[in-house]
């Protein structure tokens, strides 16, 4: 099984980092629809399914949409950090599934056998790896006939306004996961394999209106978590800048959708 690199062993060790993008991401979110509900009100769950979450994280998904999905799913949670998954399965225990299991597993070699699952789900994990192509192909290959491959990421105009403060310390003006593994390549991937794809936009924006929420989000993962005192500074002074262009809050359009497809 692939190891957690220095780096990403440091970033997904525990939930952490994860936690400054999602304050980011959930205090200032404006949608007629929260995320996570809306992402489960496109899953073709059924009463009895067996879903593995691959990449599953600390598994804030299943704990937001308890009462949106059936209670009686087999729930099996994957991710590659062991502090992930023991976050996960304590936080899903008490949940009123059937059943909730865990596992570490490489998202490209997954521990099941063929044909074992209803549904696989994955979100916004693809893009940390060196060949999505090698995941995809192994969650095709754990879906039993008619069952579903549920993928999330970002379009490159995710954030963007956000993401041009970063070139304070040498960090791209757009959306480095969807850089990674973007709409194009996730809708592209998913026609390969399945010959089917359904494609959603989640319609929503941001209205941030504090600047230390944004800093601390920002350096929480490469190159932010790296950079100098003098590249920090004037990070701080370009988001006090924007903030004051902007009437003391920032406006941030948002590009994240979910795709769908069925193995036939």
């Amino acid at each position: 099984m692939t190891s957690l690199t220095t780096g990403n062993a440091r970033q997904y060790g525990n939930s952490q980092n994860l936690a400054a993008r999602a304050r980011l991401a959930s205090e200032y979110t404006v949608s007629d629809r929260p995320w996570f509900p809306w992402i489960a009100s496109h899953l073709p769950l059924k009463a009895g399914d067996k879903i593995v979450d691959v990449g599953c994280g600390p598994a804030w998904f299943w704990e937001a949409v308890t009462d949106a999905v059936p209670r009686n799913l087999d729930l099996t949670l994957t991710d590659l950090s062991q502090g992930m998954v023991d976050e996960a399965m304590k936080r899903c225990a008490s949940l009123p599934f059937q059943s909730v299991n865990g596992s570490v597993a490489d998202a490209a070699a997954l521990p099941f056998e063929d044909e074992r699952f209803d549904g696989v789900v994955a979100m916004h994990m693809l893009y940390h790896l060196a060949d999505p192509a090698m995941a995809v192909a192994d969650m095709f290959r754990i879906l039993k006939p008619g069952g579903f491959l549920a993928i999330t990421t970002n379009g490159t105009n995710n954030m963007r306004r956000l993401y041009e403060l970063t070139t304070t310390f040498g960090g791209t003006p757009y959306d480095p996961a969807a850089a990674a593994f973007g709409f194009t390549h996730a809708e592209t991937l998913l026609q390969e394999r399945f010959g089917n794809v359904r494609c959603y936009l989640h319609p929503a924006h941001m209205v941030v209106t504090d600047p230390n929420d944004v800093y601390l989000a920002l350096t929480s993962f490469p190159p932010g978590d790296q950079a100098g005192d003098d590249q920090l500074s004037a990070f701080k002074e370009a988001i006090r800048s924007a903030f004051a262009e902007g009437g003391g809050v920032l406006n941030v359009e948002k590009e994240s959708g979910l795709f769908l497809a069925v193995k036939d």
